[in-house]
């Protein structure tokens, strides 16, 4: 059973000064092991981070992939000094391990490819055959049409609700590009949606 929340500690001098969220406070308190801090960082973020690898990745693979981000951050943690929100640093791991799972599988694929000298063709038919047309325009179709950079910057800041500035630090790049990719993400939702209606 997990105990019952109280407010987190006092934080190292690193981040004083900093007008603090409570998940970074939280993860703050974590980082000396504990276990009321952590339960309560990874109440505050998870949501987040399920949401985000589900759009990146995909729903069926969300709760490993959430599993594997906060691995990754607990073994992280006793690093962060809350000079920025935990929110960022936290999405920034979950989209490394998206990006490494992804690379995983294309890896299996391209093994499996060069194992399988004659595929059956049955499989090849079915393997580049259209979606269900009826589940063809679901949203999760809708954003894994966007190239992966769109989506992700168009997922962070509309989705999950991050500033263009925190979606920069999260993505390692300047507000300027995740402007011009959340645009061009909206326009081409809008022509495919365009595209669909008339058809």
């Amino acid at each position: 059973m997990i105990p019952a929340q109280r407010a987190p500690e006092a934080v190292p001098s690193a981040s004083v000064g900093i007008d603090l969220d409570a998940a970074t406070r939280w993860a703050l308190a974590a980082r000396g092991g504990d276990p009321v801090a952590q339960a309560a960082f990874v109440r505050a973020t998870q949501t987040e981070v399920w949401r985000l690898a589900a759009a990146l990745v995909d729903p069926d693979a969300a709760d490993d992939l959430a599993q594997e981000t906060y691995l990754r951050a607990f073994r992280a943690l006793p690093d962060f000094e809350g000079r920025s929100s935990v929110r960022t640093w936290l999405l920034g791991i979950t989209r490394r391990a998206c990006a490494d799972h992804l690379r995983s599988v294309v890896r299996r694929r391209r093994l499996r490819s060069r194992l399988e000298a004659h595929p059956e063709p049955e499989r090849s038919v079915m393997a580049s055959a259209e979606p269900d047309p009826a589940q063809r325009f679901a949203s999760t179709e809708l954003l894994r049409k966007l190239p992966a950079d769109r989506r992700s910057a168009f997922i962070l800041t509309q989705l999950i609700g991050l500033s263009y500035t925190e979606a920069a630090e999260v993505e390692g790049v300047p507000v300027g590009t995740i402007r011009s990719r959340v645009a061009r993400a909206r326009a081409e939702l809008v022509a495919v949606l365009d595209e669909a209606g008339t058809s």
